[in-house]
């Protein structure tokens, strides 16, 4: 993370302090399959292409396999420009693009015998790649996208969506509009799973309606500025294990 931006935090203000502190997303879900056996491991969101292709993919596809098929990768295309500059030569501009092809990329290394891709951004010749991930294909692909740009990508070729309640005024419309979206792709908008950011006050009502209107899946945490607060994050620890088995 750039010391000094020019790119203005989407959430005006400073830019919050936990981000000059993130510990790695994929040695971190590492530490939680080691002392799990169900629980789904994610990302929330990875920026795929600003990591190099082959090393990436070989630690996605080991974590999979370590922990028995539990992952799912969360990914968008980030709003930092100077981030994402210091850590790739891709263009800002075709970030959209990017990642799509680093996606497809990765597809092929989780899924072809001698896999290879050629596209205008990634390309390469075909090359081993193994062990594969334990999920057929690789973990689900879920696009963390709002405007129409991210929802036209995430419609064509992703594995599901992840949207943030606060940011959709309809929910319920918004959701139509999505698998409209899917089926305009000629997919199966149920094959394209919605995974929904909550960062509205949670109640058990709350996450009834939500998974009434159709939605797989809830994140839910604590805000940003207490991801280091153990007083905070144990108690909605506690919260949420008594919630999830009454829906």
């Amino acid at each position: 993370m750039p010391a000094s931006r020019k790119t203005p935090y989407p959430a005006g203000g400073e830019l919050p302090a936990p981000y000059r502190k993130m510990m790695d997303p994929y040695v971190s879900l590492m530490a939680a399959a080691a002392a799990t056996t169900k629980l789904k491991l994610g990302t929330g969101i990875a920026l795929l292409m600003e990591r190099e292709l082959f090393s990436q993919a070989k630690t996605i596809a080991t974590l999979d396999r370590l922990s028995a098929g539990r992952v799912l990768i969360g990914c968008g295309v980030g709003w930092n420009e100077e981030e994402f500059s210091n850590a790739t030569r891709l263009p800002w501009q075709r970030r959209y693009l990017a990642l799509e092809e680093t996606v497809q990329a990765q597809r092929a290394l989780f899924s072809e015998p001698e896999p290879e891709y050629h596209g205008e951004l990634i390309d390469f010749d075909p090359v081993w790649f193994d062990p594969k991930p334990v999920q057929a294909g690789g973990p689900p692909v879920i696009f963390g996208a709002m405007g129409p740009m991210g929802l036209k990508h995430t419609a064509r070729w992703a594995d599901g969506w992840m949207p943030v309640d606060v940011a959709l005024p309809d929910i319920p419309r918004a959701i139509a509009d999505f698998r409209q979206l899917v089926r305009d792709n000629g997919r199966d908008p149920d094959e394209v799973e919605i995974t929904l950011v909550v960062m509205s006050e949670v109640t058990d009502d709350l996450l009834k309606s939500y998974r009434d209107m159709g939605i797989h899946r809830c994140n839910i945490g604590v805000g940003m500025q207490n991801w280091d607060k153990p007083e905070i994050v144990m108690p909605m620890i506690e919260q949420f294990s008594r919630i999830i088995p009454a829906l």
